[in-house]
């Protein structure tokens, strides 16, 4: 490969005014979610966000000059850290009666958000090796397993909404790095039979389609009875694990399939977003008059719901903003992976776009109520220092990846 020298003038600069905007939506929203209240801990969350941003702005800006190779090189020894901070975290003390922060001082920092930076790393370079061979089923079992690790750490905090993400990293990933069609729908199937197995008649369906695309590759019986059965194990373990969930997570599953309505309880919070979404109108009820925000109707409205405080206050305008300034960052995100000659930075820049996508999908969809409530921030909009510089790390390495294109 013939590479050219690395020209700074090629960074995809104009995702910077992009994200700035949508902090600037989110410091809005913050503002205007915190204005009525007694508490003075709420009252600073401006403030604190506004001294977040900075900080985030110079890691992002670090994130951009450090080298890829240089990066590259680490990328091992930042996993194991994670590891080491996901441990500590087990063992910090009950905050909501949950296990999700570190506290030094008057500082709390989400290791979990940073574990996403580590373990998309570790699975770039991993699967940006010259020796890896994804037709290898042990090669993508590894791929695997720098995921369950963290994943199993964070679901034990217990933060399943977090823990998903990791998972959402894994086939987007082994798929942009060339993994097979066959060995791909292998992977996707099991998702069909564990959301089918709640009902007798559907799990069926699910197994006549899945054999029909089995045949259809015609991979040879092995190939066959192998997924079949490891289709039907899964039928069968998925009422096993439902158990294993929390009640708060059962119910909020529950409710989300229409199951089970609870207006005081599990559903609150989802019906409340969805009056408040809904009353905005075309053009919002207007900064500081969104009732529902301002009388405090809606729990976590800055930082799990705070799309549903945009979507009052901004109406169907501002939300189209939003979500306009979403998919510039994704489809920009996109062509930089497209372009990218250097292995490891267009897988580098396809995990970060997963991880920015999956988080507004997820978040977007549980204040319409299309999905179940999961509790993770909306990125660069939702309250949390963690968050904010979490997302302007990977920014500014998706910026890197754009300038050093041709040479890391």
């Amino acid at each position: 490969m013939n590479f050219r020298s690395v020209k700074p003038s090629q960074g995809d600069y104009f995702m910077i005014l992009i994200v700035c905007l949508l902090i600037a939506v989110g410091l809005t929203a913050i503002f205007s979610a915190s204005y009525h209240v007694e508490s003075a801990t709420l009252k600073s969350n401006f403030t604190k966000q506004i001294v977040w941003f900075v900080i985030s702005f110079v890691l992002m800006i670090v994130a951009i000059v450090l080298p890829l190779r240089l990066i590259n090189s680490v990328t091992y020894w930042l996993y194991a850290l994670s590891i080491v901070a996901l441990i500590m975290t087990l063992f910090s003390s009950r905050i909501a009666d949950v296990h999700r922060w570190i506290v030094i001082g008057p500082i709390q920092i989400q290791p979990a958000e940073f574990v996403k930076i580590g373990v998309l790393l570790t699975l770039a370079k991993y699967l940006s090796e010259e020796r890896r061979d994804l037709s290898n089923l042990r090669d993508i079992g590894f791929a695997f397993g720098i995921i369950l690790i963290p994943f199993a750490l964070v679901v034990k905090q217990p933060d399943l909404g977090t823990a998903l993400v990791f998972v959402s990293l894994i086939l987007p990933m082994l798929f942009w790095a060339g993994l097979p069609f066959y060995l791909f729908f292998s992977m996707i199937a099991p998702f069909l039979s564990l959301i089918s197995a709640f009902n007798y008649y559907s799990f069926l369906v699910a197994m006549i389609l899945i054999a029909g695309v089995l045949l259809f590759m015609k991979r040879g019986p092995r190939y066959f009875l192998f997924n079949m059965l490891m289709n039907i194990g899964v039928g069968l373990i998925t009422p096993l694990l439902w158990g294993k969930l929390h009640t708060y997570q059962q119910h909020r599953i529950l409710t989300f399939l229409g199951l089970k309505i609870d207006p005081h309880g599990a559903s609150y919070q989802v019906i409340q977003s969805i009056v408040a979404i809904g009353s905005g109108g075309f053009f919002g009820k207007g900064f500081l008059n969104g009732t529902q925000t301002q009388l405090r109707f809606l729990p976590a409205q800055h930082t799990d719901f705070i799309f549903s405080v945009i979507g009052e206050e901004a109406g169907f305008i501002g939300v189209l903003f939003i979500l306009a300034l979403f998919y510039i960052i994704l489809l920009r995100g996109i062509f930089i992976a497209f372009v990218c000659h250097n292995r490891f930075g267009s897988l580098l820049s396809i995990g970060i776009v997963t991880i920015i996508g999956f988080h507004v999908l997820v978040t977007i969809s549980m204040t319409v109520g299309i999905m179940p409530v999961t509790g993770i921030p909306l990125p660069f909009i939702s309250y949390g220092g963690s968050s904010l510089m979490a997302n302007m790390i990977l920014i500014g390495l998706l910026i890197n990846a754009s300038i050093r294109r041709y040479k890391y």
